[in-house]
């Protein structure tokens, strides 16, 4: 354990030290924040209206969802970029060998720089927890919703780093392992887009989606169901990357 938390505090002091992780930090920081207080400018202008319906949405529906949600989206495009030098940077920069050379085993190298990525991931995930927190100063939200909403977010950046992860492993370029890892994405996120068209549905695509069992979780529904879902996917594309370096190892 102690080496696996050596390597990721290694990857997580270099993200911090690439021009690249600060960018993206600054650029979905903004963003973010642009999409909060848009959200937060909708609630007050839509507020007298909202105030004569009986149960209308709260600040958790009107601010928080939607905030999680887009971050989502978002988090999917820029995680690829975080996750695409891991492995493939190592072998470019002929420096894998001297790594698989050293004695440390491939579970070791694997689980530590996905914990140095995702604890990179959950930084991001808790500056945007901030955001809805500063309406505890003038409201109230639905902290049940709000906890559902953080852990969604978590559970689905953990999933985006597994398989970035795994995509680094087999790319031997890291912009072709952010190109891969962004495409596999976006097909577990829209593969039950055709649940919505009649007699067109599938159940293992509905089940396979991310966006469903995403949306699940952001309702305020948990369930063993979704997060076994989301731990056997970071499971398997872990299983898979530890596989495949295995057999770079053999191969050296």
């Amino acid at each position: 354990m102690k080496m696996i938390f050596t390597i990721a505090s290694r990857e997580f002091k270099t993200l911090f030290l690439s021009p690249l992780a600060w960018t993206i930090l600054g650029i979905i920081q903004f963003i973010f924040a642009y999409l909060f207080f848009s959200q937060v400018d909708a609630f007050i202008a839509f507020q007298a209206k909202l105030a004569g319906i009986d149960s209308a949405p709260g600040l958790t529906d009107v601010i928080v969802v939607p905030l999680y949600a887009n971050a989502a989206i978002i988090l999917l495009l820029v995680t690829p970029l975080l996750t695409m030098r891991l492995i493939s940077e190592e072998r470019r920069n002929q420096s894998l060998v001297l790594l698989l050379a050293a004695p440390l085993s491939n579970y070791q190298i694997i689980f530590g720089k996905y914990l140095g990525v995702l604890s990179f991931l959950v930084v991001i995930v808790a500056f945007i927890t901030l955001m809805p927190l500063s309406l505890l100063l003038g409201g109230e939200l639905d902290m049940g919703k709000f906890f559902c909403n953080i852990l969604a977010l978590f559970c689905l950046v953990a999933v985006f780093a597994a398989v970035g992860l795994y995509m680094s492993c087999l790319a031997s370029h890291p912009t072709i392992a952010a190109i891969a890892s962004f495409g596999l994405l976006l097909l577990l996120w829209i593969l039950n887009a055709n649940a919505s068209l009649k007699d067109k549905s599938s159940e293992l695509f509905d089940y396979i989606s991310l966006l469903k069992h995403f949306q699940t979780l952001q309702n305020g529904l948990i369930n063993t169901a979704d997060l076994s879902y989301f731990a056997l996917l970071v499971g398997s594309f872990l299983l898979l990357s530890i596989y495949r370096l295995e057999h770079e190892r053999l191969q050296k």
